[in-house]
């Protein structure tokens, strides 16, 4: 048999604000992303194995991928940490916003794509590659990042 790619998309919703911008994407605004993966390898070939034939069970590739990805970024506000101060800390849990992640650079669509493919990069069991990741921040914007560029 040969290599074989598997693709599976991935909704969540999440907001950011990208820091300093010099239009309206200063201000906290929300998305709803969708993140493909894509992973290869070569299937499984094991006569009478319940994988048989497979290179990863849809099952699993959904939990490792909820687990790190999906989990971590759904319904959260992620702001580049160098804004995160005390007092905006502060107020924000005032107003019952406790899903705060302080992102190292700039939340871009971009920087989020590199994030996500480093999390991804060697969770997979071995002989599955993560092959490439393709974040849609919006219908018509998105990032990708595939392994043979990197």
């Amino acid at each position: 048999m040969g290599l074989i790619r598997l693709k599976k998309e991935y909704g969540f919703e999440m907001s950011h604000a990208l820091y300093g911008h010099p239009g309206p994407c200063n201000n906290i605004h929300g998305h709803s992303y969708v993140l493909s993966v894509t992973i290869k390898g070569e299937p499984l070939l094991k006569a009478g194995h319940p994988a048989n034939g497979m290179l990863l069970d849809f099952y699993e590739l959904d939990r490792i991928v909820n687990k790190l990805i999906v989990d971590k970024f759904e319904h959260f506000l992620v702001l580049d940490k160098r804004i995160i101060k005390p007092e905006l800390l502060d107020s924000l849990s005032e107003m019952g916003v406790s899903q705060i992640i302080h992102f190292d650079g700039q939340p871009t669509c971009e920087n989020l794509v590199l994030n996500m493919a480093d999390t991804l990069s060697n969770a997979f069991p071995e002989g599955i590659l993560l092959h490439s990741l393709t974040l849609k921040e919006s219908p018509g914007s998105l990032a990708e990042w595939h392994a043979e560029d990197n």
